[in-house]
């Protein structure tokens, strides 16, 4: 089978890093946003950046799913590519900075791994989409979060 959808699923292969490989690639989108900021983007600019990188690899992260399915099943650990986006929606329209960043991952795992409010149901209909929807949930509902903790003590972080 080709390579490429493996490369997609487990984001650059931090899927296949044996332990906690979702932490993986949540890092691995934080890696991306770290280096997006050291750069110098402004907000316009970063926020662009990000809103296209979760179109593309939300639908890049479909069409490996797809592929891969026969020989991985339905929604293996190693497909953490979903993790990367879930991260990305989680700092949107948000400030660009690393103390939003750090919380904004934290929160984010927590709510990749609890799994509230409807995230564990979009997780067990094992689709192609589904894959991908319950952790972009998670990443909307930490980005909500994120914004009332902005709104109220951004001054202070």
């Amino acid at each position: 089978m080709n390579q490429l959808p493996k490369f997609v699923a487990t984001f650059f292969g931090l899927g296949f890093i044996p332990v906690a490989p979702g932490t993986f690639g949540a890092l691995g989108g934080f890696i991306v946003s770290y280096l997006l900021l050291v750069l110098g983007f402004d907000f316009k600019s970063f926020h662009s950046i990000h809103f296209i990188l979760v179109l593309i690899s939300y639908m890049a992260g479909v069409w490996a799913c797809k592929r891969l399915s026969s020989e991985w099943g339905p929604d293996p650990s190693r497909v953490v590519i979903d993790e990367t986006i879930g991260f990305w929606i989680s700092i949107l329209f948000l400030p660009v900075d690393l103390w939003v960043f750090l919380i904004g991952f934290v929160l984010f795992r927590f709510f990749d791994i609890i799994k509230p409010l409807g995230i564990r149901k979009i997780d067990q209909w094992h689709t192609p989409n589904s894959v991908m929807l319950d952790d972009v949930l998670a990443g909307i509902y930490t980005n909500v979060v994120l914004q009332v903790i902005v709104y109220f003590y951004y001054p202070v972080i």
